[in-house]
Protein backbone atom coordinates (compact mmCIF):
# COMPACT_ATOMS: atom_id res chain seq x y z
CA UNK A 1 0.00 0.00 0.00
CA UNK A 2 1.94 3.29 -0.82
CA UNK A 3 4.26 1.41 -3.57
CA UNK A 4 4.78 5.49 -5.34
CA UNK A 5 5.89 6.89 -2.15
CA UNK A 6 9.95 7.08 -1.97
CA UNK A 7 10.90 4.74 0.62
CA UNK A 8 8.26 1.64 -1.08
CA UNK A 9 10.49 2.20 -3.83
CA UNK A 10 13.78 0.52 -1.93
CA UNK A 11 11.03 -1.89 -0.38
CA UNK A 12 10.21 -3.16 -3.88
CA UNK A 13 13.91 -3.14 -5.16
CA UNK A 14 14.60 -5.51 -1.73
CA UNK A 15 12.11 -7.55 -1.94
CA UNK A 16 11.97 -8.38 -5.62
CA UNK A 17 15.05 -10.30 -5.76
CA UNK A 18 13.57 -12.84 -2.92
CA UNK A 19 12.03 -16.54 -3.93
CA UNK A 20 8.68 -17.32 -3.63
CA UNK A 21 7.44 -13.97 -3.59
CA UNK A 22 5.02 -11.75 -5.97
CA UNK A 23 4.79 -8.46 -5.63
CA UNK A 24 1.20 -6.54 -5.49
CA UNK A 25 1.87 -3.46 -5.82
CA UNK A 26 -1.49 -0.06 -4.74
CA UNK A 27 -0.76 2.79 -5.59
CA UNK A 28 -4.07 6.00 -6.64
CA UNK A 29 -2.13 6.21 -10.27
CA UNK A 30 -0.25 3.38 -11.57
CA UNK A 31 1.60 5.96 -14.55
CA UNK A 32 3.52 6.70 -11.40
CA UNK A 33 5.58 4.00 -10.85
CA UNK A 34 8.50 3.21 -13.22
CA UNK A 35 8.31 0.44 -15.65
CA UNK A 36 11.29 -1.22 -14.21
CA UNK A 37 9.70 -1.19 -10.49
CA UNK A 38 6.62 -2.60 -11.54
CA UNK A 39 8.14 -5.21 -14.34
CA UNK A 40 7.03 -8.65 -12.73
CA UNK A 41 4.80 -7.45 -10.02
CA UNK A 42 0.73 -7.48 -10.18
CA UNK A 43 -0.30 -3.36 -9.76
CA UNK A 44 -3.90 -2.58 -8.55
CA UNK A 45 -4.93 1.11 -8.98
CA UNK A 46 -6.65 2.22 -5.46
CA UNK A 47 -7.44 4.24 -2.68
CA UNK A 48 -6.60 3.36 0.92
CA UNK A 49 -9.30 5.95 1.52
CA UNK A 50 -11.82 3.72 -0.63
CA UNK A 51 -13.11 0.44 1.50
CA UNK A 52 -13.41 -1.64 -1.48
CA UNK A 53 -10.67 -0.91 -3.67
CA UNK A 54 -8.53 -1.69 -0.14
CA UNK A 55 -10.25 -5.33 0.31
CA UNK A 56 -10.26 -5.65 -3.94
CA UNK A 57 -6.25 -5.36 -3.50
CA UNK A 58 -6.33 -7.38 0.53
CA UNK A 59 -8.15 -10.27 -1.39
CA UNK A 60 -5.80 -13.23 -1.52
CA UNK A 61 -2.51 -11.36 -0.24
CA UNK A 62 -0.17 -13.49 2.27
CA UNK A 63 1.18 -9.89 3.66
CA UNK A 64 0.12 -6.31 3.63
CA UNK A 65 2.94 -3.77 3.53
CA UNK A 66 1.79 -0.31 4.60
CA UNK A 67 4.20 2.62 3.77
CA UNK A 68 1.34 5.64 3.46
CA UNK A 69 0.45 9.21 4.72
CA UNK A 70 -2.36 11.23 4.92
CA UNK A 71 -5.55 10.57 6.94
CA UNK A 72 -4.31 7.24 8.02
CA UNK A 73 -7.08 6.78 10.43
CA UNK A 74 -9.39 6.09 7.94
CA UNK A 75 -7.00 3.82 5.73
CA UNK A 76 -5.71 2.05 8.76
CA UNK A 77 -9.58 1.42 9.76
CA UNK A 78 -9.90 0.35 6.15
CA UNK A 79 -7.08 -1.93 5.60
CA UNK A 80 -7.63 -3.77 9.37
CA UNK A 81 -11.30 -4.52 8.17
CA UNK A 82 -10.47 -5.70 4.93
CA UNK A 83 -7.87 -7.96 5.97
CA UNK A 84 -10.05 -9.41 8.91
CA UNK A 85 -12.57 -9.63 6.14
CA UNK A 86 -10.27 -11.38 3.78
CA UNK A 87 -8.68 -13.46 6.55
CA UNK A 88 -5.12 -12.37 6.16
CA UNK A 89 -3.18 -11.83 8.97
CA UNK A 90 0.21 -10.17 8.36
CA UNK A 91 0.89 -6.37 8.45
CA UNK A 92 3.98 -4.32 8.51
CA UNK A 93 3.05 -0.85 8.73
CA UNK A 94 5.60 2.03 8.54
CA UNK A 95 4.91 4.85 11.28
CA UNK A 96 7.37 7.32 12.70
CA UNK A 97 9.67 8.07 15.56
CA UNK A 98 8.25 10.20 18.33
CA UNK A 99 4.88 8.92 18.65
CA UNK A 100 4.99 7.79 22.24
CA UNK A 101 6.57 11.40 23.27
CA UNK A 102 4.46 13.76 25.53
CA UNK A 103 3.45 16.26 24.47
CA UNK A 104 2.93 14.23 20.74
CA UNK A 105 3.18 17.00 18.06
CA UNK A 106 0.58 17.25 15.84
CA UNK A 107 2.28 16.51 12.93
CA UNK A 108 2.75 13.02 14.52
CA UNK A 109 -1.19 12.39 15.50
CA UNK A 110 -1.89 10.31 12.18
CA UNK A 111 1.27 8.19 12.99
CA UNK A 112 0.29 7.31 16.44
CA UNK A 113 -3.58 6.58 15.58
CA UNK A 114 -2.25 4.21 12.62
CA UNK A 115 0.13 2.45 14.97
CA UNK A 116 -3.11 2.28 17.55
CA UNK A 117 -5.24 0.87 15.24
CA UNK A 118 -2.51 -2.10 14.37
CA UNK A 119 -1.67 -3.15 17.63
CA UNK A 120 -5.37 -3.32 18.30
CA UNK A 121 -6.51 -5.47 15.49
CA UNK A 122 -5.88 -8.84 16.16
CA UNK A 123 -3.31 -9.15 13.29
CA UNK A 124 -0.07 -10.52 13.51
CA UNK A 125 1.57 -6.83 13.04
CA UNK A 126 5.02 -5.55 12.92
CA UNK A 127 5.22 -1.97 13.26
CA UNK A 128 8.41 0.38 12.18
CA UNK A 129 8.91 3.49 13.44
CA UNK A 130 11.40 4.98 11.48
CA UNK A 131 13.88 8.08 12.62
CA UNK A 132 14.05 10.50 9.50
CA UNK A 133 14.72 8.79 5.91
CA UNK A 134 18.29 9.58 4.02
CA UNK A 135 18.92 8.45 0.41
CA UNK A 136 22.59 7.44 1.64
CA UNK A 137 23.53 4.26 -0.52
CA UNK A 138 24.21 2.23 3.08
CA UNK A 139 22.44 -0.93 5.12
CA UNK A 140 23.51 0.04 8.92
CA UNK A 141 20.40 -0.24 11.37
CA UNK A 142 19.34 -0.74 14.65
CA UNK A 143 15.89 -1.80 16.51
CA UNK A 144 14.67 -0.56 19.80
CA UNK A 145 11.92 -2.11 21.49
CA UNK A 146 8.65 -0.03 22.09
CA UNK A 147 8.70 1.95 25.75
CA UNK A 148 12.65 1.51 25.66
CA UNK A 149 14.49 4.75 24.65
CA UNK A 150 14.29 5.58 20.81
CA UNK A 151 18.12 6.11 19.97
CA UNK A 152 19.85 6.58 16.66
CA UNK A 153 19.54 8.67 13.91
CA UNK A 154 18.58 9.82 10.20
CA UNK A 155 17.81 5.62 8.59
CA UNK A 156 18.57 5.48 5.21
CA UNK A 157 15.57 3.90 3.03
CA UNK A 158 17.87 1.55 1.94
CA UNK A 159 18.55 0.02 5.47
CA UNK A 160 14.40 0.06 6.32
CA UNK A 161 14.00 -1.86 3.15
CA UNK A 162 16.25 -4.40 4.10
CA UNK A 163 15.23 -4.83 7.13
CA UNK A 164 11.49 -5.02 5.47
CA UNK A 165 12.38 -7.71 2.79
CA UNK A 166 13.53 -9.97 6.11
CA UNK A 167 9.96 -9.75 7.51
CA UNK A 168 8.49 -10.45 4.17
CA UNK A 169 10.97 -13.34 3.51
CA UNK A 170 10.51 -14.28 7.47
CA UNK A 171 6.82 -13.56 8.03
CA UNK A 172 7.13 -15.03 11.98
CA UNK A 173 10.03 -12.15 12.86
CA UNK A 174 9.48 -9.23 15.18
CA UNK A 175 5.45 -11.08 14.68
CA UNK A 176 3.29 -8.38 17.20
CA UNK A 177 6.06 -6.28 18.12
CA UNK A 178 6.29 -2.45 17.60
CA UNK A 179 9.90 -1.19 17.05
CA UNK A 180 11.91 2.03 16.48
CA UNK A 181 14.59 1.82 13.47
CA UNK A 182 17.50 4.12 13.02
CA UNK A 183 20.89 4.14 12.14
CA UNK A 184 23.34 3.79 15.58
CA UNK A 185 25.43 6.25 16.73
CA UNK A 186 28.79 5.33 16.96
CA UNK A 187 31.38 6.88 19.27
CA UNK A 188 34.01 7.99 17.85
CA UNK A 189 37.42 7.33 19.52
Amino acid sequence: MGATGSLAQYVIEAVKPLENIQLTLFVRNKNRLSKDLSDRCEVIEGDALNYKEVKNAVKNQDIVYINLDGDLQIMGNNIVKAMREEKVKRIIAISSIGIYTVPLRPVLVPYRKLADIIENSGLDYTILRPDWFTHADEIDYETTIKGSPESGSAISRKSIADFVSKLMNYPNLHVNENLGISKPVRERA
